[in-house]
């Protein structure tokens, strides 16, 4: 599911607040794997290059999550 929401947000070049909602849920249930972790790594630098686009007014929390995870 990971893997499908970020392959959505390259597609269209935005990352909606559903789908950046979708990505937190999924990653707290911890049902994820290595695949899942490079894909959001991914999507996370073409966010802060501007490629992708937030609907999210909060640039930290997609941030956070990313760093979170990153380490875990």
């Amino acid at each position: 599911m990971i893997r499908a929401l970020i392959e959505s947000a390259f597609q269209t070049g935005c990352l909606s607040v559903e789908s950046e909602g979708l990505l937190h849920q999924v990653l707290a249930t911890k049902s994820y794997d290595s695949k899942d972790l490079a894909a959001l790594a991914a999507l996370d630098e073409a966010v802060r290059a501007g490629q992708i686009k937030r609907e999210a007014s909060s640039s930290s929390l997609l941030m956070k999550f990313t760093t979170q995870y990153k380490r875990s």
